[in-house]
């Protein structure tokens, strides 16, 4: 692990494939996940990075894909949703996996332990349910002692997250999705930058030094796999500016 502090250089990009979280690393983290405010202008950053590198671009978020896509207008990205479980490539063609049996019940009983809580906020994925306690953060203790629960009696995946708690199905993290990107032609032969804040990127953190690229942490400094950081969202946007312009 690292103790990261220098911020990027502007030549990352070079020869390099560019791997994006969405929530607190490219918008700010909102109270809840259907208020995030996105920028105007990131479609259009977002667009320049893709021609910049030839296509060498995805998004890797715990959202759904299909939200993802719905929310930012873009049509020629490929973006990876459910933690790394669910690719909706830039050819129009999905790849999910079956969603777990288990998973409707799970769903079932936290919108039931939510209901009685004010401030607790269910979030219905393909592949997850997510329980936020942003808005509640005294119940935080209780969430997760919950979701442990239900992933160990429905077989599911405990995932951690700021102010969040999820359960979702097995087989694949940030860092698999990464590890499967890059062996898609337009990646190969280059280096894997992954950008991301929370601990749901510590594993593409450590898969893109694995494989010759780099982490860059947004927020602040923590034990990470990440070999840079910037401060926040703000200071990405204006990195990923620059180094953009820089691989002109």
């Amino acid at each position: 692990m690292n103790d990261c502090i220098q911020p990027p250089p502007l030549d990352l990009l070079f020869n390099a494939s560019l791997f994006l979280d969405f929530d607190g690393t490219l918008v700010e983290i909102a109270e809840r996940p259907d208020a995030v405010e996105i920028d105007a202008r990131l479609g259009d950053l977002l667009g320049n990075l893709a021609r910049r590198l030839h296509g060498r671009l995805a998004l890797i978020s715990g959202r759904p894909a299909s939200e993802l896509r719905a929310l930012l207008g873009i049509t020629d990205i490929t973006i990876v949703g459910s933690h790394g479980l669910e690719f909706d490539w830039a050819a129009a063609r999905t790849d999910i996996l079956p969603r777990p049996p288990g998973l409707g019940s799970a769903l079932i009983a936290m919108q039931m332990f939510a209901a009685d809580r004010p401030g607790l906020i269910v979030e219905d994925k393909p592949l997850g349910a997510a329980l936020h306690f942003r808005q509640a953060p005294d119940a935080a203790s209780d969430c997760l002692s919950m979701a442990q629960d239900l992933a160990d009696r429905h077989q599911l995946h405990l995932q951690h997250g700021k102010m969040m708690v999820e359960v979702r199905a097995t087989g694949g993290d940030k860092g698999s999705a990464i590890r499967r990107l890059m062996e898609q032609p337009q990646f190969q032969s280059t280096a894997p930058v992954f950008l991301g804040d929370d601990v749901t990127d510590e594993a593409g953190f450590a898969i893109s030094a694995q494989l010759g690229g780099a982490g860059v942490l947004i927020g602040p400094t923590r034990d990470t796999a990440a070999t840079y950081r910037l401060d926040g969202v703000n200071d990405t946007l204006g990195w990923l500016h620059s180094a953009c312009e820089a691989t002109a």
